[in-house]
């Protein structure tokens, strides 16, 4: 791993066009923090969420307003050497993390019939809500990025019939006054990947048997699926997200708006 120093100077210097202005970029476009949050940065481990701890600590750095951090991890049942290199990489990186063990791992994948992500995804969520705030925050950060928001998109139009995708923000609605936010929307991953091997960081897997390809991956087809679209069209990524941004209901048979059903009938005029 190289020196600290060298790697936060490489965060705001050498990645600054890749990283840290679209970071800065998402949390102005869709107003993700404000003066006095209590922001909970959930980390798993993974290259992403170690990015985006080292990138609001640069901008709790930098900025002119202040808002406290705190960089929770919740242990799913790692095995192995996985708890021990996130811990390692944490200290290297100066993320003062505290963990909080689960039994999530085991949970989803003994109901999840074969397809834990789902019930895995949803039991994480509902802890770390809890984990943060229990520690006094009301916001928790994910570092979900902008691949991971245009891979939702065609999976939920593809495999579930519905045009859904990961919205940069979202009011919880089990724990009053908390928000999930999603600072790293505009973050592509090959820029992390290559912030990653530049900074020689080795970051852990997920460590669960989906990431191990045990398990078949609907994300993994997907990915590959833009990416042999790619090959013809080379803007396609950023019109699947755009067209998250631009739904014609004029056009649509039908939406949802607070779980309550809508049809394009309920609209529709007879000249």
């Amino acid at each position: 791993m190289l020196d600290l120093l060298e790697i936060e100077r490489a965060i705001i210097k050498k990645y600054r066009a890749k990283l840290y202005r679209p970071f800065i970029k998402a949390i102005k476009d869709y107003d993700l923090l404000k003066p006095g949050d209590n922001v909970a940065v959930c980390i798993s481990g993974g290259k992403d969420s170690l990015l985006l701890a080292k990138l609001f600590q640069e901008l709790k750095r930098h900025s002119d307003y202040e808002f406290n951090l705190k960089f929770l991890v919740m242990n799913p049942g790692f095995v192995g050497d996985d708890l021990d290199k996130l811990k390692e990489n944490a200290e290297k990186l100066k993320i003062p993390i505290k963990i909080k063990n689960s039994n999530v791992f085991e949970v989803s994948e003994r109901l999840g019939n074969g397809k834990p992500c789902y019930l895995c995804a949803r039991m994480r969520r509902g802890f770390l809500y809890e984990f943060a705030r229990d520690e006094g925050c009301n916001k928790i950060a994910l570092a979900h990025h902008f691949n991971d928001v245009i891979e939702t998109t065609l999976l939920n139009v593809l495999y579930s019939g519905n045009y859904g995708t990961m919205v940069p923000k979202l009011k919880s609605t089990n724990f009053h006054g908390m928000e999930l936010i999603r600072p790293m929307v505009y973050i592509k991953e090959k820029d992390i990947i290559n912030f990653m091997k530049y900074s020689q960081i080795e970051a852990m897997k997920c460590g669960c048997k989906v990431a191990a390809g045990e398990i078949d991956s609907k994300r993994k087809k997907v990915k590959e699926l833009i990416a042999g679209i790619k090959k013809d069209f080379p803007n396609v990524e950023i019109s699947i997200y755009r067209s998250a941004e631009n739904v014609n209901l004029n056009c649509v048979l039908g939406w949802k708006k607070k779980n309550e059903k809508y049809s394009f009938l309920d609209e529709y005029e007879i000249d």
